[in-house]
């Protein structure tokens, strides 16, 4: 163990995030990026990642050990940290180890040697009902514990076990980096059934706990979280009867209908961060336009964007000031992504519009960082859909393009404002995935399914086992 790798991790406090986006000319920007065929080029639009990782640790964990009836559990909440810490893309994972090689104790000199930078020991308890994880964060350059924790776990048979975990396995990511971490989520998609129903689905973080929410028989589909993550707004139509918008809790599986007052299509919800109001497009009379509802007080509808053009998909930004959409106000029936102040105003163009060229760019999704929008959409009338990400807090706004194969669309931001899941296709098949914009590591989510738009909730309560009660399907 050096001197100098000592000063290097005490000036380490986090992992240190460099901005790559070097933004090519608007337009006449020449050559193809590799890897694209000549019809993928974006004017203004470069190939790469988010962030550049100058340093990724490496995190070890030791074999978990148990008590009191813990026995077995043991193994299991292992395995789940292990997992999601992998997912997370912030670190080197050595794990899987012997316990005969690292022993009882703690030998901080043997972890030096195998490379650890950060050690993670845990032993479970049994304890009534339910368990208890004592876990122990490890400095392994300076020989010392720097994290000690108690968590609760129920019984493992409970629908929350799994996500009681997660919760730990942001825990330490919070610990060690000082961001937060996203095992503890959900994402809500609607799935095509093969006989034109769709359904809205749920499913954890990191691919477990599939489940389906809606049982309609008709058409469910655009789902969007409100932000206590208990409940869950979505569109649905029945017959040829007008879009609604449907309202379900997650704790007791009761819906109701949004009732604005004013007829036509309503599309697209979403939530604003106060969990009162809900934004919408509203189509109808050969006018469109963007609205918000106060769902809590069913009252009090207020008209945010519209005119003769469709304005739809509206998000917003964390603080809840403003709103992203898109619309196709330019004339020419192609839709692009804007800003725009929540209550109204001027728009911004975000998307990366040439005069003259056939982009089309739709389904923005705004991260919680509150910095950057993430959106879908390709450069020629016909083709392939791929995953681009706009500052929107920079003087000289940037987009970055994420995705390089296959067809790419409805991206959704996850709470640690890093990840994205998205609905896409490859050689080998449908399903939703899972970009890091930091690594550029995708991941399939949920493979085989033809999933409508994915909406990543946030950080999700400690539920109980009840929590999800009323699906039923």
């Amino acid at each position: 163990m050096t001197i100098g790798r000592k000063v290097g991790m005490k000036e380490i406090k986090r992992l240190a995030f460099v901005t790559l986006l070097v933004v090519l000319a608007a337009a006449g920007a020449g050559g193809n990026l590799a890897g694209q065929e000549p019809g993928d080029t974006f004017p203004g639009v470069r190939l790469g990642l988010l962030y550049e990782t100058s340093f990724q640790p490496v995190v070890a964990i030791k074999p978990f050990s148990s008590r009191f009836g813990g026995a077995g559990v043991d193994v299991q909440v292992e395995a789940i940290i292990a997992r999601d810490l992998r997912y997370s893309d912030r670190f080197e994972l050595l794990d899987s180890l012997p316990a005969s090689l690292v022993g009882e104790g703690i030998d901080y000199q043997l972890w030096d040697q195998l490379g650890a930078t950060w050690l993670i020991s845990g032993q479970v308890e049994g304890l009534g009902e339910g368990y208890s994880l004592v876990l122990n964060l490890h400095n392994v350059v300076y020989s010392e514990v720097r994290e000690e924790a108690r968590f609760p776990l129920p019984d493992t048979a409970s629908d929350d076990f799994r996500m009681a975990v997660h919760r730990v396995s942001d825990r330490i990511v919070e610990w060690i980096t000082g961001e937060p971490g996203m095992a503890a989520s959900r994402i809500a998609f609607s799935r095509a059934m093969g006989d034109g129903v769709q359904e809205i689905y749920i499913v954890d973080s990191d691919g477990e706990n599939l489940r389906r929410i809606t049982g309609h028989g008709d058409i469910s589909k655009s789902p969007a979280w409100h932000p206590s993550g208990q409940k869950i707004a979505y569109v649905r139509s029945v017959d040829l009867t007008p879009h609604k918008i449907f309202e379900r809790d997650l704790r007791t599986g009761r819906e109701k209908v949004l009732s604005p007052g004013r007829e036509g299509q309503q599309t697209t919800p979403a939530y604003h961060p106060n969990g009162r109001e809900l934004a919408f497009g509203l189509m109808g009379y050969n006018r469109t336009g963007l609205f918000s509802y106060d769902v809590e007080r069913d009252c009090c509808l207020t008209h945010i964007q519209g005119g003769r053009w469709e304005d739809l998909s509206p998000t917003f930004s964390p603080d809840g000031s403003r709103i992203a959409f898109n619309s196709n106000r330019l004339g020419t029936h192609i839709p692009q992504v804007y800003t725009v102040s929540s209550r109204g105003g001027r728009a911004d163009l975000v998307s990366p519009y040439v005069p003259g060229t056939p982009g089309y760019y739709t389904s923005p999704d705004w991260s919680p960082t509150g910095d950057r929008v993430v959106f879908h959409g390709r450069i020629n009338r016909y083709g392939r859909y791929h995953i681009l990400v706009a500052e929107v807090e920079s003087r000289r706004p940037q987009v970055l393009r994420l995705t390089a194969e296959g067809n790419n669309e409805d991206p959704s931001w996850a709470p640690d404002g890093r990840h994205i899941v998205f609905s896409g296709e490859r050689s080998y098949g449908y399903g939703l995935f899972v970009v890091d914009a930091a690594t550029g590591r995708i991941r399939a989510l949920v493979p085989n399914v033809r999933a409508g738009p994915p909406e990543w909730s946030g950080p999700l309560p400690d539920l109980t086992a009840e929590t999800l009660r009323g699906g039923g399907f």
